[in-house]
């Protein structure tokens, strides 16, 4: 796939491996680097959440690998994941791991990469729309403004299991004082906003949970840090989401009068 005036799209040679991002869900924020590699990989080892139109637009004999790692359900372990892009490269094939958001935001594309370097198997990576920008700027929340943050921290609400991680680094993190955008933050939702309460955070703290972003189901949640949990509950609001925290959600008001749905 070629556009008139744009840079040719790379070959994409059998025995290689393409990590890739499909965006955060709305197949048209998938890029045109991941749409080639799409339209020309033999295998495709995807996520759960990747859009079934995005996986449409590949190859009518071109193999689909479900390997969707889902909080709370049973899910194939990442060295599992690792030795089907290693198998399948080995034998010939022009293998594409297709996660959702972009690949080394959250989506253990490094614990992929270094898996393909140990086995002396090339590989490229496509960056895709992280989710929580995304999802952020699509509810009409800035992720910086000159007025309100010169930077903003993304961080695991679901965190890795071996990562020895505490309640003291969420506290940690509320006294950087900057807007915190989370991903993957429902199962431990409590533990985290008593955490940044303890580390400083105002309970009128600003904070939006946006479920299912940029799909169908989106919703939108308002709320304050000290209300959220509550909030949350009462209005079912569940995985997947992304949990932003801070001024910048104070701004959403000012925009929706004028911002344009996504839809």
């Amino acid at each position: 796939m070629n556009l008139p005036g744009f840079p040719p799209m790379p070959d994409f040679p059998a025995g290689e491996v393409w990590l890739a991002g499909a965006g955060p869900g709305d197949p048209r924020l998938l890029t045109l680097l991941a749409l080639h590699a799409l339209a020309t990989a033999d295998d495709i080892v995807h996520d759960a959440l990747v859009d079934p139109r995005v996986l449409g637009l590949k190859r009518a004999d071109a193999e689909l690998i479900p390997a969707g790692k889902r909080g709370g359900r049973p899910s194939p372990h990442q060295r599992d994941i690792n030795e089907i892009l290693i198998e399948r490269a080995r034998a010939g094939r022009r293998v594409l791991r297709l996660k959702g958001g972009d690949p080394f935001v959250f989506g253990r594309g490094w614990d992929e990469a270094s898996a393909l370097i140990a086995a002396g198997i090339r590989f490229r990576v496509i960056p895709g729309v992280t989710a929580g920008l995304a999802a952020a700027a699509l509810a009409g929340i800035p992720a910086t403004t000159r007025e309100t943050n010169h930077a903003v921290v993304l961080a695991a609400g679901h965190r890795a299991e071996d990562d020895g991680s505490t309640a003291e680094d969420w506290a940690a993190l509320a006294k950087l004082g900057q807007p915190i955008i989370l991903y993957m933050p429902m199962t431990q939702l409590p533990e985290i906003v008593t955490a940044l309460l303890q580390g400083g955070l105002a309970k009128e703290t600003p904070a939006a949970l946006l479920q299912s972003a940029t799909t169908e189901n989106e919703r939108v949640m308002e709320s304050t840090l000290g209300a959220l949990v509550d909030d949350a509950r009462r209005n079912e609001i569940g995985s997947p989401a992304i949990l932003v925290i801070g001024a910048i959600v104070g701004l959403r008001r000012q925009l929706l009068s004028h911002l344009i749905g996504w839809r």
